[in-house]
């Protein structure tokens, strides 16, 4: 028999044998194939989710609605397999299952458009659907906030699912602090074994999901025009989708509106987990889902960002491991435990199962406010992940190192901050400020200047037995608050003041009522510390 060969010399496969091959060939689903699976030859139905072009064969990305597999196509090297399919198309394959790096891949015998496409396409949406839903669970504690969000946060976890199984990327973007980094952690936790699972590869973790922090106390235009960018690159260079982006210990609040609809002209989604407080709800309407204690009419100061992700990470992932700890060491670096000490000692209990006292919480707290300080925007996912217990001897190790170096960083600041701190008594309140330029070292000094603030303004309600206290770190372009509940305080009004006052110092930021930061002009500077001791008096 004469043999085919193609324009570039190489001999062409004939698929003739093989047409018999699909009468003996077990229909599968992807969910249900694993090592004992090499070297089989199985049926398989679903969507091209994407093309790659190799040096080598085509790759194709097949989703049946329970998982990806990928299928090789070889006809020459670097030359298109199959070119009458596209992304997107519903096929029938022939294929025989192989090794690849460990992983499970196809090598295609044969492979064609559906004709039963519209069957395919419901079966697998059916099967996506299905495998989205959210089976409640209970909570890891007793609490009215989480019973008021519980609806909430099953549309946010099957959101989350079916981005997943629809291999849509993940970014998670979070606050640059300890309950930020909580948070963060805590769905990551949860989110990369599904995509592990529904790729059937490790690696595939680092191509679909991303969690980095931001400095500001908000989604800032500055990182929603970058996530947006990376992620046009990766539509036109990978064919990936367009990612689902969840904003977390940020979000809710009119700071944040613009970046989020930018990120939406581009086609990504979005959903808030926050606690902190708002004018004005202008997030909801925007976004899939926005879980925040305030839209329920609750204090975000009784409950953080770590342990409302903490919960709904458990929604996601029924068997999410190591996030138990999460809820009671944002807790406590948040001081949730002042506002709610009783939902403190629950979430304590539940550590204190897990290995982890309150002492060593406090401590790995530490050295993650401090390690924030360092990497800053880097995503460092490894480095965290030992911070988290992964494994628990090493962060042992590293912890007993860092914390002691930390409170010794802490004293010095603290010692620098009382040394030029000034008091003047406004009405009933004790205004407490100081100059953080003038006060502390330049760039990468730690304490931070809102930690700083912090522990002068405990040091000094510690020490003076005053209860109505305010502080102020003032430096050339913000200023950082730190209050107690008796002066009556809020960082929200006094915003809304400043900008009645004084508009053109075109002041911006937020937080909790009684911590927070606000920004404005340097030139305004002096005008609004002025501004701040009005609104006090």
């Amino acid at each position: 028999m004469k043999k085919k060969f193609n324009k570039k010399g190489f001999q062409k496969k004939s698929f003739k044998k093989s047409e018999s091959a699909d009468s003996v060939a077990e229909p599968v689903l992807i969910e249900n194939l694993n090592s004992s699976s090499f070297k089989k030859k199985v049926a398989l139905s679903g969507m091209i989710d994407r093309i790659i072009q190799t040096g080598g064969p085509t790759i194709f990305e097949i989703r049946d609605g329970t998982g990806t597999l990928a299928l090789k196509g070889f006809i020459a090297p670097g030359e298109r397999a199959y070119p009458e399919l596209n992304e997107g198309d519903y096929i029938n394959a022939t294929i025989k299952l192989e090794e690849f790096n460990g992983e499970i891949e196809g090598d295609i015998v044969k492979i064609k458009k559906a004709e039963n496409e519209e069957e395919i396409k419901n079966t697998l949406q059916k099967r996506e659907r299905e495998k989205a839903k959210v089976q409640p669970i209970d909570f890891l504690v007793k609490n009215k906030v989480l019973d008021k969000l519980k609806d909430r946060m099953i549309v946010a976890a099957t959101e989350i699912r079916l981005a997943i199984f629809q291999n849509r990327p993940i970014i998670v973007r979070h606050h640059n602090d300890t309950d930020g980094y909580c948070a963060g952690f805590a769905l990551e936790r949860a989110i990369l074994p599904l995509i592990e699972k529904q790729h059937s590869s490790e690696k595939a973790a680092w191509e679909f999901f991303t969690r980095a922090p931001s400095a500001a106390p908000y989604y800032e235009i500055d990182d929603s025009i970058r996530d947006t960018a990376q992620s046009l690159k990766n539509v036109a260079k990978f064919s990936n989708k367009m990612p689902l982006i969840l904003i977390v210990d940020n979000g809710s609040g009119e700071e944040d509106l613009m970046a989020i609809q930018q990120g939406k002209i581009h086609g990504a989604d979005f959903i808030v987990v926050d606690h902190h407080g708002f004018e004005k709800d202008v997030i909801s309407a925007e976004v899939l889902t926005h879980i925040n204690p305030f839209l329920v009419e609750e204090s975000g100061a009784e409950i953080c960002a770590g342990m409302l992700c903490a919960e709904l990470a458990r929604f996601i992932n029924p068997d999410v491991a190591n996030v138990k700890q999460i809820a009671a060491m944002s807790g406590y670096a948040d001081r949730i435990d002042l506002a709610a000490p009783g939902t403190m000692k629950k979430y304590l209990k539940v550590a204190e199962e897990d290995g982890y006292a309150k002492e060593l919480l406090g401590d790995i707290s530490l050295v993650i406010d401090y390690v924030s300080a360092k990497v800053r925007f880097m995503e460092v996912r490894e480095y965290i992940e030992v911070l988290f217990g992964e494994p628990r001897d090493k962060q042992k190790e590293l912890v007993e190192l860092m914390a002691p170096h930390i409170r010794k960083l802490d004293s010095k600041g603290l010692a620098i901050g009382v040394s030029n701190a000034k008091q003047e008594k406004i009405g009933k309140i004790i205004l407490q400020s100081m100059d953080i330029e003038d006060t502390f070292p330049g760039f990468g000094f730690f304490p931070k200047p809102g930690r700083a603030t912090g522990l002068v303004h405990d040091d000094y309600q510690k020490q003076s037995g005053e209860k109505a206290v305010v502080t102020a770190g003032i430096m050339r372009t913000a200023i950082t608050f730190r209050a107690t509940d008796a002066a009556n305080f809020s960082v929200h009004e006094l915003k809304k003041y400043i900008e009645k006052k004084c508009p053109e110092a075109f002041i911006e930021g937020g937080g909790h009522k009684n911590a927070g930061a606000l920004s404005f002009l340097p030139y305004k500077k002096d005008e609004v510390v002025k501004l701040v001791k009005e609104f006090i008096k």
